[in-house]
């Protein structure tokens, strides 16, 4: 049947809309450029950036990757690509090369755009990956091969026709056997992303956010970043984390901010600094955190200066939160994740993927549009993710008969490093290349500032010795700084059951008090 209503059906253009609607309201602020563009002026760069991409051949499904630090460059890149209906492609900066080549090697992007301080790791990628162009930048508006192109470019103001079943981004995050998975997203889902979570986030068109997560993270880049941009508010983007300037920032009612997402280790950060006391948060309604269980003590802290932490969960694949523990049910279900957005289905099922009664524990499987369509070239990881038409998250929980989800324990002994996944088989894989070590178990173990880091629990073979030096050195150049294990303890054998599976457990609960934490 033919579409009798036009353009129902199509993914709007977010940056054009608002620019039509409200041209001149102040859009994107970059902090390290100073650079300041209201939405008419973003829709401009958005359509000069499309166009070097289509001079440099991009079109519609091309993948375009982008290596960078966080700048409004950023957000011009991803709304560019979607004008011509390229996907966004971003790389995290903490990876090393190994892993960037490949991310690279397996997305197969046509253009690569990094950051000048990433020369040296984008050198080694582009050495052993056939990506047809490199192009430089340096995220403040420099002189710069990516500003002299976006210059010359004729501008492109027209989006391609797409729908929301069309992808628009694929974010890669490492899975259990040390491989990264593509995880791809729709148009489709970053629309309802936005939808689900506004009356929880309070969103809307006088919000004000500041960005100081990466955005090459769902995180930084759905909450707040593109919300903001989707109902018209202002996003101040910062380079990288810094609790003084996030202090000056929101006590500063010249810039009025409204909407703060970090992880609990950033807000562990503010409470810590020497000028959070003396800093004025009531310009705050929504503060916000997530990437990994959010620590009870620390909401009730916070909550007694007048800010309430609303705990988010979701995950890439989820295209960010699907519940969230609204500030009405704090203190009462601290601990909590919240309840399911409307359009974000939740469900507790058991190992054969049948519902288990209320309250009782089983694995967190998620349904509705936000979910991902599957991982890139990843059929097998596709079968293996899905309960029909749920979505298995991999994390073990329950919901209670108020219908409040609680992240009780994550399967497959993943842990959170400062907000990023670590698989502790991908650890263990390249600690197992050192001659000294006869077995080895990665566990997370606390951590005041991360959250968490590893440990690495060895035996070491007979008459060998290693240090945690050694394993430094040796995951250098191999692991990203947040994967190398923080801790080393030996033992003479690790614990396992009578299939032979080691019992990580049991080292969960005995090695920490075997080491000095802080």
């Amino acid at each position: 049947m033919a579409n009798e209503y036009g353009d129902i059906g199509k993914c709007a253009d977010w940056v054009a809309t608002s620019a039509a609607s409200f041209g001149g309201k102040l859009a994107t602020v970059d902090l390290a450029s100073g650079r300041r563009r209201t939405y008419a002026e973003w829709h401009e760069r958005v359509a000069s950036v499309a166009g070097m991409l289509r001079a440099k051949g991009i079109e519609q499904g091309d993948r375009v990757a982008l290596l960078a630090m966080n700048s409004t460059d950023v957000l011009d890149i991803a709304f560019a690509c979607w004008r011509l209906g390229a996907i966004h492609l971003p790389l995290n900066f903490r990876l090393t090369a190994k892993e960037l080549t490949f991310i690279v090697g397996d997305a197969r992007p046509k253009i690569a755009i990094l950051d000048d301080e990433f020369a040296e790791t984008g050198n080694q990628v582009r050495e052993k990956t056939d990506v047809a162009e490199w192009i430089g930048m340096d995220g403040v508006g420099g002189d710069t091969p990516f500003e002299r192109a976006v210059a010359e470019a004729d501008p492109v103001y027209e989006q391609a026709g797409l729908t929301l079943d069309d992808l628009s981004c694929i974010m890669y995050s490492s899975g259990t056997t040390g491989l990264p998975k593509g995880v791809t997203l729709s148009h489709g889902n970053f629309f309802y992303a936005v939808v689900n979570a506004a009356p929880s986030f309070r969103s809307n068109f006088d919000m004000v956010s500041l960005t100081p997560m990466p955005l090459f993270h769902i995180g930084g880049f759905c909450a707040f970043s593109t919300t903001t941009a989707y109902f018209g508010g202002t996003t101040i983007i910062q380079r990288t984390f810094d609790p003084t300037a996030v202090l000056e920032l929101i006590d500063d009612p010249a810039m009025g901010i409204t909407h703060l997402f970090a992880v609990p280790a950033m807000w562990n950060a503010l409470k810590a600094h020497p000028a959070q006391p003396d800093t004025d948060f009531s310009r705050i309604r929504n503060a916000a955190s997530g990437a990994e269980t959010v620590p009870g003590p620390l909401v009730k802290w916070w909550q007694e200066r007048g800010v309430t932490i609303q705990e988010v969960y979701g995950m890439t694949e989820t295209t960010g939160g699907v519940c969230l523990l609204d500030e009405s049910a704090i203190p009462d279900k601290i601990g909590s994740a919240g309840k399911a957005f409307r359009h974000a289905p939740i469900a507790i099922l058991d190992e054969d993927g049948k519902a288990v009664p209320t309250g009782e524990i089983g694995e967190i499987c998620m349904g509705g549009p936000q979910i991902t369509p599957g991982y890139w070239n990843r059929p097998e990881a596709n079968e293996a993710s899905r309960f029909g038409p749920w979505f298995r998250s991999g994390d073990i929980g329950r919901i209670d008969e108020d219908g409040f989800v609680f992240v009780e324990d994550r399967v497959k002994d993943m842990y959170i490093s400062g907000g990023e996944n670590v698989y502790p088989a991908e650890v263990e894989n390249i600690l197992y290349e050192i001659d000294a070590i006869s077995e080895v178990a990665v566990i997370g173990v606390p951590d005041s500032k991360w959250g968490e880091t590893g440990c690495a629990v060895v035996a070491v073979k007979e008459g060998e010795e290693l240090t945690l030096s050694d394993i430094a050195q040796h995951c250098e150049g191999r692991l990203a700084k947040f994967k190398q294990p923080a801790h080393m303890t030996t033992i003479d054998a690790l614990p396992r059951n009578a299939t032979g599976k080691v019992l990580k457990f049991e080292l969960r609960q005995s090695v920490p008090d075997r080491l000095e934490l802080r």
